[in-house]
């Protein structure tokens, strides 16, 4: 095959991609952009809720913070407690999920200092309401498992999409041409300019963005792929050693032996309650020598005998687990801060424009009559 007949074939399968999945990839990146600051959007709407904290020097233990909540459930025989959220600011509330039958995932919001009773199985506001309706689009495109499954596959060929274009940009053959455009030729040569352009400049972060979709949202797939490629080795998720007539150890000691298992100057982060007597119990730690917030530690404990299980420490893990963990900055653009936060909601509309200008070019090329001024114009063989 020579150099033509393989960028023919390349364009071909670029634009077939794009056209297969445009529209999807216009929604899921359209989306992404509304959500960049939903977690500030959804805190402010919660605090409008549950009321202002003002710190008031240490939170109170663990065990307080349950037993507040305790009364809630305790009536419930099919309730299982599932979580805790420690308070990730001093003004912010601890957040323990309970589930039952009828609903898995009721939330207890808790005052750090008082231990009072902010919120139970709050009912979201219109705001809060209209975010969750847009992450479930951005995530499944409101269409369950098998919209997961369809999303991670279209992450999967925007992925190849984007790589297909840079194959096929002309700044290869003339770097100044790649970055220009001439506002002031004929509409065809600007459609075309705005899509070399756009698409070259967004490259780097829409592949960060649909890849990480891709690998989350198929990761029965690309997990194992990860680690055999990085010879990570496959962790093996901790069991308890079920005792019979044994109650797991009170949570006080629990957390304190996790604490001298990873390092004094952890903060706990979360906590995850076994759901079977064969779980283990799991708190998840944040070193003060982190830079990502993806880089938290873990503590597996034995539930009823409170032997350490498992250590993942976040600054010492394989590569593959740190590739895995450095998909959420990534992903969300947390890895620049503010500045690269507002990038990322510009970078959610650059499917729309690529979309939009690639079927321009497929319409010019095939159905526009041709104009004797301007017929000239083959702009994908001549650039």
């Amino acid at each position: 095959m020579n150099a033509k007949s393989f960028r023919n074939w390349i364009f071909a399968l670029h634009s077939s991609i794009g056209f297969a999945v445009g529209l999807m990839a216009i929604i899921i990146g359209l989306t992404g952009s509304l959500l960049v600051f939903h977690t500030e959007i959804y805190d402010f709407q919660l605090h409008r809720q549950i009321g202002t904290i003002i710190p008031q020097g240490e939170p109170l233990p663990i065990k307080k913070i349950l037993n507040a909540v305790k009364p809630a459930y305790i009536n419930q025989p099919d309730a299982i407690l599932q979580m805790l959220y420690a308070p990730a600011k001093p003004d912010a509330p601890f957040n323990v999920v309970y589930a039952t039958k009828a609903n898995d995932w009721i939330e207890n919001y808790v005052h750090p200092y008082t231990g009072a009773v902010l919120g139970n199985n709050l009912k979201p506001n219109a705001v809060q309401h209209f975010f969750i309706i847009v992450y479930d689009l951005h995530e499944t495109l409101l269409a369950g498992d098998i919209g997961t499954k369809i999303v991670g596959i279209v992450g999967l060929l925007m992925s190849i999409l984007i790589v297909t274009g840079v194959m096929l940009w002309p700044g290869w053959r003339k770097l100044i041409a790649g970055f220009k455009i001439k506002w002031n030729a004929h509409p065809q040569r600007v459609n075309f300019d705005l899509h070399k352009v756009v698409g070259i400049v967004a490259v780097v972060f829409l592949l960060f963005t649909f890849f990480t979709g891709f690998c989350w949202n198929l990761s029965e797939l690309s997990i194992p792929m990860i680690q055999a490629v990085t010879l990570s080795p496959q962790k093996v998720e901790p069991k308890s050693k079920v005792v019979s007539a044994q109650t797991p150890i009170e949570i006080t000691a629990q957390f304190k032996t996790a604490i001298a298992a990873l390092s004094p100057n952890a903060t706990l982060g979360r906590i995850y309650f076994p759901a079977k007597p064969e779980d283990a119990l799991r708190f998840r730690f944040n070193l003060p020598q982190k830079k990502l917030v993806s880089e938290e530690s873990s503590v597996y404990l034995d539930q009823y005998s409170g032997k350490v299980l498992r250590v993942d420490n976040g600054l010492k893990l394989p590569l593959g687990d740190r590739i895995l963990n450095s998909f959420p900055p990534l992903h969300f653009g947390t890895f620049g801060g503010l500045p690269t936060r507002i990038l990322y909601v510009f970078v959610g509309l650059t499917p729309l424009i690529l979309f939009v200008t690639g079927f321009l070019m497929y319409w010019y090329r095939y159905w526009a009559k041709p104009s004797k001024r301007n017929s000239a114009i083959q702009l994908s063989q001549k650039l």
